[in-house]
């Protein structure tokens, strides 16, 4: 029977879900579609979210309540730029910060002058920041970030313990080239295969989310091909799971799985004893 074409098995405990969310609108989005030479301008150094862009956020905040995400995401990777960590406190994050609570906000007040409320830390999964999902980085002002002393202000709850050095020094004059970002997206899904969380939401970028997601779905119909590998629109959430092939991640064990009969011992269907 040839099952090339037909549906793939892989066991449970070798599989992730993992939840792809694009930064929501940009002041960089907004300039770069009038004038693409916009991306070359510091003005939009570290671009931050646009009005249009936290009501965005806002609408996906809804969407991923009601489907009842937070309940189930572990983690929530964030690439360490200003616009992905707005957008991924925004989603992920609690209400307005309760007066009383000692608790430091995921995000303070007013980051990027965007008169946004503190958002808070209480009932959210743990925010990482990784580098590995950043931008297509070099020559767009944009894609480069701050120094990692500055986010921790803004951003008291993610932990930026992953990040090597304060200043951003992966960030060149020169452009990425595409190929380059696929390779770090690959190390970067095989480093997600490498935790423990079952459940995962990235919040990154379009580019960095193309060049990674152009790697698959070649042994997949067309249509999933496409559906897997358009670019995202500002704020698009997708969920896909990612199979842990190579066992990168074979210390996860199951949690479903049951040995069945006890005590073990030969207990053969009829036909193995031919």
């Amino acid at each position: 029977m040839d099952t090339a074409a037909g549906p793939s098995l892989y066991p449970l405990h070798h599989s992730k879900t993992i939840h792809l969310v694009r930064h929501a609108q940009g002041v960089h989005n907004v300039e770069g579609e009038k004038d693409h030479d916009a991306y070359l301008s510091y003005d939009y150094f570290d671009a931050n979210l646009t009005p249009l862009g936290w009501k965005q956020v806002e609408n996906l905040q809804k969407h991923v309540k009601a489907n009842e995400l937070p309940r189930k995401i572990e983690l929530v990777v964030v690439s360490p730029l200003l616009r992905t960590m707005q957008t991924a406190v925004g989603v992920f994050g609690g209400e307005a910060y309760p007066d009383g609570i000692s608790e430091p906000p995921l995000m303070v007040e007013n980051v990027g002058h965007s008169d946004h409320h503190a958002v808070s830390s209480l009932n959210c999964p743990p925010f990482l920041a990784v580098e590995l999902c950043r931008e297509q980085m070099g020559l767009h002002p944009c894609d480069k970030r701050r120094t990692v002393s500055e986010y921790r202000h803004m951003f008291p709850g993610i932990d930026f313990s992953l990040i090597e050095t304060d200043e951003d020094t992966w960030w060149k004059p020169e452009r990425e080239k595409k190929e380059e970002v696929t390779g770090r997206g690959l190390k970067f899904l095989e480093w997600l295969c490498t935790r423990k969380e079952k459940e995962i939401a990235v919040v990154t970028h379009s580019s960095f989310l193309f060049n990674t997601l152009s790697a698959f779905g070649n042994d997949c119909h067309p249509n999933i091909k496409t559906e897997m590998c358009k670019h995202f629109a500002n704020c698009e959430l997708r969920s896909m799971v990612i199979v842990d092939k190579g066992m990168i991640g074979s210390t996860n064990n199951s949690t479903t799985n049951y040995p069945g009969k006890i005590p073990h011992g030969l207990d053969l269907p009829s036909d193995a004893t031919d």
